[in-house]
Parts: structure tokens; C-alpha cells; sequence
């Protein structure tokens, strides 16, 4: 857990993959857990510290993640990712390359709680959900490609669903037609960056996740980018 971004009302933190966000039937210790943990030490706050959970990461995704540390904070951000009004962005290291460097992906994704998984249809079928991408390819390497992907909804792993069904496949994600897993369990997903009006503040808040250094993320941005110049691995402002 890496706090990126943190004031009286609200925490964005870097989760890895392999965490949890909130507490499962696994009685592993979950992410906002190790968050109030981190908020008592620091502050120095006795007794229940107060951490709302606004939305998740599936176990084997990386990336943002906000907490709420005031309920008017957590009431405002939950009323903000339902409306929409919450850039997400995510990268993906997918296998092949999509036939259009940028587009948008339209699906109607039915899911199967049994299976915890979700197929994707090109037409409306009963009780399935829509569900909008948009994506554009940022870099390239003999074997995978990297992609940007804007999620303009919000349905049960969408991202890794819609992009099997275009024909690539996130890096390691077995359930989706990935060839092999990653050595650690992972997928290739991340969420990226993160932009919001501040729900109190009113100021604009912009976060982005670090990039491993010497990763295949940052050697599939760098390809992508003219001679001599480097990727920013990430910050917020």
C-alpha cells in the first residue's frame, strides 16, 4: 500500500496486486484495514478510525484506489461514481494488437455469478447489462500491446471482458483466454489514473499510478514514444 494522495477528507492509495480492497470470505487482511492502520499511526488517532470503501479492484489488479475519511466525503464520492462524474483511466497489456489503434467497445455483458465471470454479447440479451469503452493503443512490443482504456460505465470485469472479446486478451488473466498466467498471480490491468472535482474542497484532483520501474509497462510506453524522450511514471497534483 503506497498513499499517493491524502487530506482530512479523503486517501488515494496504490494498491498492488494480490490485495483485496475489502474484507471476503478469504479472512485476509483487506486493503482499508492496512489504510486505517496506516491513518491511526500517523495521526496518532485512538480508538475506530473512520474509512469509507467508495469502489473496488478485482483481487488481481493493480492501481488507484480512494478511501473516504470523512462521511460527508464518502457520501458525495459514492453519489460522484455513480453520475459519472470520476475519470478513471486504465492500462492494459493485452496479447496482439486490436485491428483499430483507437475506438470505442460496445457490449451487453451478462454475468455468471457461479463462474464469477462475464461474457459479452454484441446485441441485447435478457437480464444483461451495457456496457461502453473507449480505448486507444500507446505502445507496442513484439508480443503484447499497451492500451489506454476510458471506462464510460461501470459492470462486472468489464475491462478484461470487452477486450477478450475484441481478441486481446489482458496479459496473465487465464479466465479471459489469457495463454499464461503471470509469475505472481496477476493480470496486466491497472487503474492508471484517477481525476474528480474534490467532493468538499471543490479543487480539482488528478492522480496517477507509479510505474514499476524497469517493467514491461514502461518498456511498452517508451517504444511508443519519439527518440530521446522517457515516460512519466506517475504522480498527482
Amino acid at each position: 500500500m503506497i498513499p499517493l494522495y491524502e487530506d482530512n477528507h479523503l486517501i488515494i492509495v496504490y494498491k498492488e496486486s494480490g490485495e483485496i480492497v475489502q474484507g471476503d470470505k478469504t479472512g485476509d487482511t483487506p486493503l482499508s484495514d492496512i489504510v486505517k492502520s496506516y491513518i491511526r499511526q500517523k495521526y496518532n488517532k485512538p480508538g475506530n478510525v473512520f474509512l469509507g470503501v467508495v469502489h473496488r479492484l478485482d483481487r488481481p489488479v493493480s492501481g488507484l484506489v480512494v478511501f473516504a475519511r470523512t462521511s460527508k466525503a464518502l457520501s458525495r464520492l459514492n453519489e460522484m461514481f455513480r453520475n459519472g462524474e470520476v475519470r478513471k483511466t486504465y492500462w492494459a497489456i493485452t496479447q496482439g494488437t486490436p485491428r483499430e489503434r483507437a475506438g470505442t467497445l460496445t457490449h451487453w455483458l451478462l454475468r455468471n455469478e457461479r463462474q464469477n465471470k462475464s461474457y459479452a454479447y454484441s446485441h441485447e440479451v435478457p437480464q444483461a447489462k451495457k456496457a461502453v469503452l473507449s480505448y486507444r493503443q500507446i505502445g507496442q512490443g513484439e508480443r503484447y500491446s499497451l492500451l489506454e482504456v476510458q471506462l464510460l460505465t461501470g459492470r462486472h470485469h468489464q475491462i478484461r471482458c470487452q477486450l477478450s472479446a475484441m481478441g486481446c486478451p489482458i496479459k496473465g488473466d487465464l479466465k479471459y483466454g489469457a495463454r499464461r498466467s503471470n509469475f505472481d498471480g496477476s493480470i496486466s490491468l491497472m487503474s492508471r489514473r484517477l481525476e474528480f472535482v474534490h467532493p468538499v474542497s471543490k479543487r480539482l484532483v488528478a492522480v496517477e499510478a507509479p510505474l514499476p520501474v524497469g517493467s514491461l509497462w514502461e518498456t511498452l510506453l517508451d517504444s511508443h514514444l519519439p527518440a530521446g524522450e522517457t515516460a512519466c511514471t506517475g504522480g498527482y497534483r
